[in-house]
């Protein structure tokens, strides 16, 4: 059986004097016809051609146009055998559907050779793109492709305004007079070529699908300040005598160090106050740097980079939002609600786990409070669970009994054994209700000790010794401060 083929042309950068003899050949021999978009300057040698403009107006994402497209070819080349596919400019340059449809394992491709855009603006320039080092990138993925650079860039798809804002966005220590080039609708009776400069360069012209951009230079490198981090992380590893001695493990303790710290940050959070962000910057800082240092060992080492470790990431969070991306590039799922977004999430998980308990991947070294409550909210979503409150709360009365018929029996291992179960109880109740156990346990731990260090106060003020005063002195001067709050 013959496998379905898609025949690929491209329709040159501008008018039918761009378009090969070769490539006008392949579109009149062929029966059936598709061009990606209209909305080109030679979509009219494609005779009787279905478009895709279609598709870019019904989806929400450029990915979910390609994987459309994509479908759509294979589909009427398993119907009709063999079908042509047009597309702007050279097909090898910038066309995702095209890398698309090379990898899709349903079909061949045939791809045939076609003027670039990037011939006319090079022209355009009068540069050599090899001898001057130009990075050709793609507008839509401009913060993570340009990463690092400064140029020089082409910048390609920059189709409206609100590409060229979002590129502008992307460098933040731009000093906005850098100059750049805009190239529109080169090789057309109404091409333009316009020079402004980066603070400028969402503001000059109205963008259209024919508009690509050239940064000569730019005075700080896109994603600067974490390419910088980035790099500071391996000079003070190579350089540091500290920094060289640690190690994974010797890490750790500064790792929840900063982890809590990040925590009393977030708690001290005023909304009235935009002074206190300052503080969790910095905190979120101290706890960026401990990932960056892991991840600077393991490079060292071999094993990985901090690149790795943002791919990983990546890839997984779209994975388990298949209702937001889609399961590997399908159609996405529907998820209206949370519950339906964290049951998705755990099935997702478990399936790539390969996990065998639904206890599996939590973690032992969490603190005691937390562990309790990660395990039972684990146990609840297969059923084992109380129906509401009224079931968990008189466990604790249940078990309180229990602590003190231990206590009156003398047994310390078994004082030890009712009192986990004590507060086992506790964090189950704290479940059903919604609270958070560690940090409810860690609020009502700092009002005592802000209602203690009161007390210490006005035992400052009155003269009284804290250590020989007596309970009935301490409790008095509790309950001071309790009614003057």
């Amino acid at each position: 059986m013959t496998t379905p083929r898609v025949v690929i042309v491209g329709l040159g950068p501008a008018g039918a004097d761009y378009v090969t003899e070769h490539t006008l050949a392949l579109i009149a021999g062929s029966a059936h016809r598709f061009v990606r978009t209209a909305r080109h300057p030679s979509a009219h040698l494609v005779p009787d051609a279905h478009t895709f403009d279609h598709v870019y107006e019904a989806a929400d994402t450029f990915d979910d146009v390609y994987t459309e497209i994509t479908d759509q070819l294979v589909a009427a080349a398993q119907l009709h055998g063999e079908v042509l596919y047009a597309v702007p400019g050279s097909p090898m340059v910038l066309e995702r559907t095209v890398r698309s449809l090379l990898a899709d394992a349903r079909i061949e491709c045939q791809v045939n050779p076609a003027m670039s855009f990037l011939d006319l603006i090079y022209a355009r320039l009068g540069i050599d793109p090899v001898e001057a080092g130009v990075t050709l990138v793609d507008g839509h993925r401009f913060a993570v492709a340009a990463a690092g650079l400064s140029g020089p860039l082409l910048v390609a798809h920059t189709h409206a305004n609100w590409v060229l804002s979002d590129i502008k966005l992307a460098v933040e220590n731009a000093s906005g007079d850098e100059p750049v080039v805009i190239l529109q609708r080169l090789g057309s009776p109404d091409e333009c070529i316009t020079h402004t400069t980066w603070a400028e360069l969402d503001r000059t012209v109205e963008a259209d699908h024919l508009t690509s951009i050239y940064v000569p230079h730019l005075a700080a490198p896109v994603g600067a300040e974490l390419v910088r981090f980035h790099a500071l992380a391996r000079t003070l590893r190579e350089q540091c005598p500290w920094d060289q001695e640690q190690t994974h493990q010797s890490l750790v303790r500064y790792l929840l160090e900063e982890t809590y710290e990040v925590v009393d940050a977030l708690q001290a959070l005023d909304p009235d106050d935009p002074a206190t962000d300052d503080h969790l910057v910095e905190e979120l800082g101290d706890l960026l740097y401990q990932i960056e240092f892991h991840a600077t060992i393991a490079e060292q080492e071999g094993r990985f980079t901090m690149a790795d470790v943002a791919q990983g990431v990546h890839d997984k969070l779209v994975r388990r939002h298949p209702h937001v991306f889609g399961p590997n590039g399908g159609d996405r799922v529907v998820a209206d609600d949370t519950a339906t977004v964290l049951r998705n999430w755990d099935a997702i998980k478990q399936a790539e786990k390969a996990r065998t308990s639904v206890f599996d991947g939590v973690p032992h070294s969490l603190p005691s409070l937390s562990y309790a409550d990660a395990v039972q909210r684990k146990a609840a979503k297969v059923g084992f669970d109380w129906p509401d409150v009224d079931g968990a709360l008189p466990k604790i009365a249940e078990e309180a009994a229990e602590v003190r018929a231990a206590v009156d029996g003398g047994d310390t291992q078994q004082v030890h054994d009712e009192l986990g179960d004590l507060l086992f109880a506790v964090v189950n109740v704290a479940r059903h209700l919604g609270v958070e156990p560690e940090s409810a346990l860690r609020a009502a731990t700092l009002k005592f000790r802000g209602r203690f260090e009161q007390v210490e106060r006005l035992a400052g003020e009155r003269g009284i010794e804290l250590r020989t005063a007596g309970l009935s002195v301490l409790d008095e001067l509790w309950d001071q401060v309790k009614s003057g709050e």
